[in-house]
């Protein structure tokens, strides 16, 4: 995120009370060039000066529990001494909170008063200065930007490693610049900052965009770590979200190791890679040659070649060259071998080669547990393809073994959720789309119940439309009908 719907400062009142003083000056600078030296403010506090350092707890302790102390996000209460020979000696302040008067006793308290009649503390007037460094995202976006643009500040962007992806409103583009350089300022882990440029309306096929440079340097190279693999790609040649790891995650923990699954759609291997580090035998597949290319290199780099095959085809050629690829392999008796760990000691009286275990050998499966489809836009379209699946292959499947049809993940758009409402408008609307690609009435329920499909709700990308995966057995009508 940016930053938080609400000034860093932890400001509780509407502008008009003390904490006000801490907010940033207000520059309506437009779309012009930032000007950082503009957010230096100087606030007139008051301070406690500790005679002995050794009290500064005891007095910290005291003045924060009658609320005399200042509070402030990021702001230390305790500070050097405003005389600088003193500081030099390593006298310290404590800063007082804001209706603390240095000129007013009634104002201070029991606990500076008593720390004054004791001669530990003096108290002071104090000078806090505040430049931009201390502000926050959303305080510089207030200061800068229009009143009528601050109930929708862009406060979310998509990373890959140092980029981060912009795709603002049009009613923000004139500021775009300013957004992008603070964003900058304001995330350590950003080096480049790009807003995406629709091309025509109409993206690639792909996922891929065109984009403006806003801030910092043009370099779309980037590594990224996810699912305990790193994944190092040109951000501007294959299609990543950095919001969809949660939805990663949660499919990967749906596989077991040694089961085998299809990813149709599988980018650089979100899915693919850290599933196959985790045991699963995974069939990856992308028509984009060069998320194939770096798909091939994070294989490699993660060392899960023995699980992971990288292929670049039309994803429906894919579905039926999967099942019989995955057969085949399985007939022919391929598998990994995974080493088994050494112990620590070999057996007295045997050599080190006598007690070296065997690795282990792990068959591919006859059929494939799952097909992976994260294509949102159009994924459903594709179910038509699996229409002869396993066509011939029933033996393979229950009620002949225990082996089940593939559970299907859907990836989808459709209509937002509205709250509380009794009409899950969503689930009419996938699950008819899916009845119309498969020839076969589906309806939501559950997944493992023949006939129904679980829906799951991703994440919003819009105001009226949210991003869903629907799951499902493949229907025995559709695996085992006839091939066109």
């Amino acid at each position: 995120m940016i930053g938080k719907k609400r000034s860093a400062t932890a400001i509780e009142d509407d502008g008009e009370g003390t904490m006000a003083i801490f907010r940033p000056p207000i520059i309506r600078s437009g779309a012009a060039a930032l000007n950082r030296a503009l957010f230096t403010k100087k606030v007139d506090l008051a301070a406690a000066a500790v005679q002995d350092s050794r009290n500064i707890s005891k007095y910290r302790q005291a003045l924060d529990s009658s609320r005399k102390l200042l509070r402030l996000e990021r702001i230390s209460s305790i500070a050097p001494h405003p005389d600088k020979a003193l500081a030099e000696k390593g006298r310290k302040c404590l800063l007082l909170a804001p209706e603390v008067n240095a000129q007013s006793r009634d104002t201070w308290g029991p606990a500076l008063t008593e720390g004054v009649e004791k001669q530990d503390l003096a108290v002071i007037p104090y000078e806090l200065q505040l430049d931009y460094d201390y502000w926050s995202y959303y305080d510089i976006m207030t200061s800068v930007l229009p009143e009528d643009l601050h109930s929708e500040l862009p406060t979310g962007f998509n990373t890959a490693g140092h980029v981060a992806h912009l795709n603002l409103r049009d009613k923000y583009l004139p500021y775009k610049k300013v957004i992008a350089e603070v964003l900058l300022d304001k995330n350590a882990h950003i080096r480049t900052v790009i807003n995406k440029v629709d091309n025509v309306g109409e993206e690639s096929e792909f996922r891929t965009f065109q984009y403006e440079l806003l801030a910092g340097t043009d370099d779309m190279q980037v590594q990224l770590f996810e699912g305990n693999c790193v994944f190092e790609f040109d951000y501007s040649k294959v299609y990543w979200n950095s919001k969809l790891e949660t939805e990663h995650r949660r499919l990967i923990d749906l596989f077991k190791p040694g089961e085998v699954v299809a990813d149709v759609m599988a980018g650089i291997g979100p899915f693919a890679v850290p599933a196959g580090k985790r045991g699963v035998f995974i069939w990856a597949n992308d028509m984009n040659p060069e998320s194939y290319r770096y798909l091939s290199e994070a294989i490699a780099k993660n060392k899960v070649s023995q699980f992971v095959r990288p292929f670049c085809k039309d994803g429906r050629t894919f579905i039926h060259e999967a099942a019989d690829m995955v057969l085949a392999a399985s007939q022919q008796g391929e598998c990994a071998l995974v080493p088994v760990k050494q112990p620590s000691r070999p057996a007295k009286g045997s050599s080190a080669a006598a007690a070296r275990p065997a690795p282990k050998r792990i068959p591919i499966p006859a059929t494939i547990s799952h097909f992976v489809m994260n294509l949102p836009a159009s994924a459903i379209e594709f179910l038509g393809c699996y229409r002869g699946l396993y066509a011939g292959q029933e033996a393979l499947f229950a009620p002949a073994t225990d082996t089940k049809l593939p559970l299907m993940h859907v990836h989808c758009f459709s209509f937002k959720q509205i709250k509380d409402t009794d009409e899950p408008l969503y689930r009419d609307d996938i699950c008819e789309r899916i009845t119309r690609e498969l020839g076969v009435t589906m309806k939501h329920g559950d997944a493992e119940v023949e006939g129904e499909v679980a829906i799951h709700n991703v994440r919003d990308v819009a105001p009226l439309k949210t991003m869903y995966c629907a799951s499902f057995r493949i229907p025995r009508e559709v695996a085992f009908a006839p091939r066109s």
